[in-house]
This record gives structure tokens, C-alpha cells and sequence, in this order.
């Protein structure tokens, strides 16, 4: 199995760049799954739209983690409830809507993604080992 992922996606350049080569990197070094951090992709460069999700999950990501720049489009609130698709960080303070962990079904496989977030210099989620520590527990 491959997984690709793919760090920040920065605005509309970021976005280009997904629209125009990932299906080809997919396709040229047979990519099983793409997991991209896509909390940047909005236009100004920050935080993340419907439209985003929707358009980089047509042009072949397959699941979408955010960090501290989850809600800096305030739209993301209304949508991440039900899109299964983008992940906020697991160990956001509680709490927080959406799930930082879910498994997903491709090509006869199951494959769990986690999200979590550093926490060096921030304050807006809970210590990054004590929380994957916990959820490995469960």
C-alpha cells in the first residue's frame, strides 16, 4: 500500500497545484490513498470552504487534516459535522465539532486516519502525547 500525503495546501497556487498534478502522481507512482493537510487552502490562506473540500476531493485527496486554522473560515462550523472526509485535530479542547479520527474504505482496504495537533506554542489543543496515548488506549 501506498499513502501519499501531502503537507499544507496554501491558497489558490496550492490548490493549482493539486488540480494539476495530483492525479498524474497518483497514477505514475500507483497511490493507494491521499491524505492531505488542507487547513491553509482557502483563498486568503487560511482555514478551508465546502468548496475547497469538495474540489480537492475531485481532483483525488481522499481525506483532509486541519490544525490550528480549522475554524478560520467560520462556514467550516456548518459542514464538518457531516463531512467525513476533513478531519479537525483529535485533541482539539472538548468540546469541538467534527472527529479527528475515522477509517476509511479503498480498494478492499480499511485505513484509519488520526489527526493530531503540536502543541509547542499553542494553546488551543491538548498535549499531542498524552492525547495519542489515550486514544490508543480506547
Amino acid at each position: 500500500m501506498k499513502i501519499l500525503f501531502l503537507g499544507d495546501i496554501v491558497g489558490k497556487s496550492g490548490c493549482k497545484v493539486v488540480e494539476n498534478h495530483l492525479f498524474e502522481i497518483i497514477e505514475k507512482d500507483r497511490i493507494n490513498f491521499v491524505i492531505a493537510n488542507g487547513e491553509n487552502s482557502a483563498d486568503q490562506g487560511v482555514g478551508i470552504t465546502k468548496e475547497i473540500v469538495n474540489f480537492l476531493i475531485s481532483k483525488g485527496v481522499d481525506v483532509i487534516t486541519t490544525g490550528n486554522h480549522v475554524w478560520d473560515q467560520k462556514e467550516t462550523l456548518s459542514f464538518i459535522e457531516d463531512e467525513e472526509r476533513l478531519l479537525r485535530p483529535e485533541n482539539l479542547i472538548s468540546p469541538s465539532p467534527g472527529k479527528g479520527f475515522n477509517i476509511y474504505n479503498k480498494d478492499n482496504l480499511r485505513i484509519g486516519v488520526l489527526n493530531l495537533m503540536g502543541n509547542v506554542f499553542m494553546k488551543k489543543c491538548n498535549d499531542v502525547f498524552e492525547a495519542s496515548t489515550s486514544f490508543l488506549k480506547k
